[in-house]
């Protein structure tokens, strides 16, 4: 009885040391989603309030019905896209635990086979806009961080340009090292920005309580009837208090559901909230004088802190930004819409933390570009919303796909939800697409290139797969053959890659008719991208025997994952396959690509396909093959 009783009272002392760990981990991933998820909504106080009232006023004077109005609808922007669109819908929408436009186009085009083409398509023109998002985000918040200084005083006007740059390529030329140990202090540094402008705006809060009338939705009502041609073209300011909104999905697979919202809900919207407010209340104060409220508010010893914390919450925003970029055309590459890119692995534990240094060295080229150009973040501003507002508009579109082919939902229901959103997405959208020759080209021009380079690769691809198997023989076909009428047969086996595992490789063809020899045991490898992030080992690999020569292997990662062809192959020996590294050649294609006036493109989308092909990093290297084991044979194809 006493063994009993010991029992009984032993368990909730478990349940709770396992509810305290719980706890412990999901403040440190709060902790850690603050500083890579919220750190570029969390920047955007810093712009957003002032140039909405300059759109709102005309000019540097804005009357009380607009500040109201303005800051009502930044409240009510934040409330409705990200507390309700994204932290209550969208972040349900995971795939398998990663989130992101390419995820959830994965997700949509698997349930929607009749219409794989089209979803493919809407997930290219997804990823095409976050890159355009991308470039602007490092350069218009590290911009608008050090343009404080100006406030501070109005002599360093001269040097704004020239540091931006300095910050920004330090922040490209670290992406090498990872963001592993950097990693670490993003989440407080951002943790005490996020209370920095709440206590901030509070301040000013508590001198004009007046100010918070401004969450009754009828200021925007007033604020649209009366003036709607100005207010048309204020929301497209609006809309950068909620830019970086995206990031809370793109992120989801790094730390999960409960953080980010817990993040959201208990310390970034309350913040943002007081500092909008709180900026509100200040201009007022000033009767309307706008000037830069989100520093001049911090008066005396809290300016240049303030200036300093903000250029360092403007440097962790591009950093997020930056491996968003490097993870979503890792993504890309492993669909198939982009050509295979360096991918260079920065830590042994978290193998989402990934260099690419192309992807690298364009974006800082690209954002270099934009700071130059266009010299001031006000001017940036109008380049910034189109391709945010289009990626949402995108989610918007899968997420209704969602809905109703895996969710389940009733059609009303689906349909209410995604107008709500789709009319607010359509909003934001229309009124930034008006600034595209103030600026908006920008971002339109860099989701252009990218489009285009993904159609090529796509199209381009499709061209050549069929193309090779129309002039290669079946595998089945040469098999049986070579069974009946056996070559001069060697040790060892070999191990032939190939797209297609139905035809005979290139390679093998190659080998045979020069070599004229063929090993004992001879692979035809296939590797397959699955529409999901992560593929469990017991589903990595399935053999097919052909014949005694012969045997097809197919490889499936998913696409989070970087393929590992030597690592996956020792799961063949489970399988009865007695698999060894050491007594295996790799055979690879190397195809040399000549443009063809016949191939069914035009003939620069297939000069651009041919050096897009050029670009490809090495197979041996991307798949992780010894380089000792591997036999490359060159081919030459025209399409």
């Amino acid at each position: 009885m006493a063994l009993t009783n010991t029992g009984s009272e032993a368990e909730p002392v478990e349940q709770s040391s396992h509810s305290e760990v719980e706890q412990h981990s999901t403040k440190v991933l709060m902790l850690g989603a603050l500083g890579v998820v919220y750190g570029d909504i969390g920047t955007s106080p810093i712009y957003a309030f002032r140039e909405a009232l300059v759109a709102s006023s005309g000019g540097q004077v804005a009357q009380r019905g607009d500040i109201l109005g303005v800051l009502s609808l930044i409240i009510w922007s934040l409330t409705i896209i990200v507390t309700i669109k994204y932290i209550m819908f969208v972040l349900r929408a995971n795939n398998r635990g990663e989130g992101g436009v390419l995820s959830l186009m994965a997700l949509a085009r698997g349930s929607f086979p009749k219409r794989s083409a089209l979803m493919l398509g809407i997930g290219i023109v997804g990823a095409s806009l976050f890159f355009g998002d991308a470039v602007i985000t490092p350069a218009i918040s590290v911009l608008s961080a050090v343009e404080g200084m100006n406030v501070v005083t109005p002599t360093f006007q001269p040097y704004v340009v020239p540091l931006t740059l300095v910050i920004l390529a330090m922040v490209f030329a670290v992406q090498r090292f990872g963001t592993g140990g950097v990693g670490l202090v993003f989440g407080p540094v951002t943790a005490v920005w996020f209370l920095a402008i709440g206590l901030s705006g509070l301040n000013h809060i508590i001198a004009d309580p007046e100010i918070l009338w401004a969450v009754s939705p009828h200021y925007i009502v007033a604020f649209l009837i009366n003036s709607p041609d100005v207010a048309f073209v204020t929301i497209g300011a609006i809309f950068l208090a909620v830019t970086g909104a995206e990031a809370l999905y793109a992120d989801l697979g790094h730390f999960g559901r409960k953080p980010i919202v817990l993040a959201w809900l208990w310390v970034v919207f309350p913040c943002l909230l007081l500092n909008y407010a709180g900026q509100g209340a200040f201009v007022l104060a000033k009767n309307g004088v706008v000037g830069h409220p989100f520093f001049e508010m911090n008066e005396g010893w809290t300016l240049i802190p303030m200036v300093v914390l903000a250029t360092a919450a403007t440097v962790i925003a591009s950093q997020a930004v930056i491996s968003g970029a490097f993870s979503l055309t890792r993504q890309a590459v492993q669909l198939n819409m982009l050509p295979r890119l360096e991918i260079l692995h920065t830590s042994e534990k978290q193998s989402g933390q990934i260099y690419m240094p192309r992807v690298n060295l364009l974006l800082a080229l690209v954002v270099m570009m934009l700071v130059v150009g266009f010299g001031e973040s006000s001017r940036l501003a109008s380049a910034y919303g189109i391709s945010v507002t289009g990626n949402m508009l995108v989610t918007t579109v899968l997420l209704f796909v969602v809905m109703t082919r895996i969710w389940k939902w009733k059609l009303w229901l689906a349909v209410s939800l995604t107008a709500l959103f789709g009319f607010i997405d359509v909003g934001f959208f229309a009124s930034n697409i008006v600034k595209v020759f103030e600026g908006g080209w920008a971002s339109l021009a860099v989701a252009f290139t990218i489009v285009l380079a993904m159609w090529t690769w796509v199209r381009g691809s499709r061209y050549l797969f069929d193309k090779t198997r129309r002039n290669e023989i079946p595998l089945d076909f040469l098999a049986g053959n070579l069974l009946k009428k056996k070559p001069q047969l060697v040790s060892g086996t070999a191990v032939f890659l190939t797209s297609d595992p139905l035809s005979a490789p290139t390679a093998l063809m190659h080998s045979l008719k020069h070599y004229k020899v063929l090993h004992e045991q001879n692979v035809i490898l296939s590797v397959v991208t699955a529409p999901q992030p992560v593929v469990p080992d017991s589903d990595r690999v399935k053999m097919e025997t052909v014949n005694e020569l012969f045997m097809r292997v197919t490889l499936t990662f998913g696409y989070m994952e970087q393929p590992n062809i030597p690592r996956a192959l020792a799961i063949c020996r489970k399988q009865g396959w007695k698999f060894d590294i050491m007594t295996t050649s790799f055979f690879l294609s190397r195809r040399s690509l000549k443009a063809s006036p016949n191939s069914g493109m035009p003939v620069w989308q297939d000069r651009l396909f041919i050096g897009l092909a050029r670009t490809a990093a090495d197979a041996t290297e991307y798949f992780q093959i010894p380089t000792g084991r591997v036999v490359e044979i060159g081919t030459q194809v025209a399409i």
